[in-house]
């Protein structure tokens, strides 16, 4: 049993898409693409899945439900949009209840999912949401922190080259940031969250940075360095560019001279920061679009331990990205 593979269908044949489909052939243990499905007949996703033997359509997910392979398909990623994704959830739920969909869109139909956080919790949910790129890249430095001292407040900057910033990013700039910002409250444990997503246009185009400040209760700077550091590690086992980019920094703010921060008050506690690089791993994007490797690494491996539970396979978060 632990041979057999689930099939899954990938809807959105841009750049998150195709990069998803190259990891699934490379690296997928419980699982193998079935379907490219894009809007687009002349896209390079669509051409490169047909060369590759993959079932396409240019159809968006009507034309998924009639491709013969649709009966047999257990997993859909949705690439496309926030608004796009709602509609193709619901055509595909009435053609097909009992798929799992994970969600790579700001739309958040179903939990927020992290998966070195919170993924065992959410194994059976019809539809997982993978937050945002920047969410990935923070969210689990936020709870980091969040499992040694109460975290009051946490902000996150997201820098992205722009050049890997796609229509789809760009279109949704504001659901990244209210799905950001809500995530690293419910998933992160922060008590209020904010996020900011930056496109650098520098040439050459620049990795994938981020930044993340936490407000928490006093707690042992060690600690939390230690926690920081062992999340960092979890993450790079499925996102082997990930890494801290310089030592973790520490300020006390005394209740002598506290902080006015927008939404919390005055401030007296513990101040982190963590500043964060992702490093793409080239399967189909430039090395610099860290921010795109993240979302596709982060879903694969979701759904691979989803899998993994349905078909009764030993359950691990490892580097199924690598």
């Amino acid at each position: 049993m632990a041979s057999k593979k689930l099939k899954a269908a990938i809807i959105g044949s841009g750049n998150i898409g195709t990069d998803l489909m190259i990891k699934i052939l490379r690296n997928g243990r419980h699982l193998e693409i079935a379907a490219m499905v894009g809007i687009d007949p002349a896209s390079d996703g669509l051409a490169r899945a047909a060369r590759l033997g993959v079932a396409t359509t240019h159809e968006g997910a009507e034309g998924l439900t009639r491709l013969p392979v649709f009966d047999d398909i257990d997993f859909v990623f949705d690439a496309t949009s926030a608004g796009a994704h709602v509609k193709n959830d619901a055509l595909l739920r009435r053609n097909k209840p009992g798929l799992r969909m994970i969600d790579l869109t700001p739309a958040a139909i179903g939990p927020y999912c992290v998966p070195v956080v919170n993924l065992d919790a959410h194994l059976d949910a019809p539809n997982v949401n993978m937050v945002t790129c920047g969410g990935q890249a923070t969210i689990p430095m936020v709870a980091a922190v969040s499992r040694v001292a109460k975290v009051h407040y946490a902000e996150i900057v997201a820098s992205i080259s722009s050049k890997s910033a796609g229509p789809g990013t760009r279109a949704n700039i504001d659901e990244f940031t209210e799905t950001t910002s809500k995530a690293i409250e419910v998933v992160g444990g922060a008590v209020k969250g904010k996020a900011i997503i930056v496109l650098n246009p520098a040439e050459p185009p620049v990795m994938m940075r981020d930044t993340v400040y936490t407000l928490s209760e006093l707690a042992d700077r060690a600690q939390v360095e230690a926690s920081i550091e062992a999340m960092a590690r979890a993450v790079h086992a499925y996102v082997p560019g990930y890494r801290l980019k310089q030592t973790v920094q520490f300020d006390e703010i005394p209740s002598s001279a506290p902080l006015n921060v927008p939404g919390l008050g005055h401030f007296s506690g513990l101040k982190t920061s963590v500043f964060i690089e992702v490093e793409g791993a080239a399967h189909y994007l430039p090395a610099y679009a860290g921010n795109l490797d993240i979302m596709t690494s982060a879903a694969l491996t979701t759904a691979e331990r989803v899998a993994q539970a349905m078909l009764g396979a030993t359950a691990t978060i490892e580097g199924a990205c690598a």
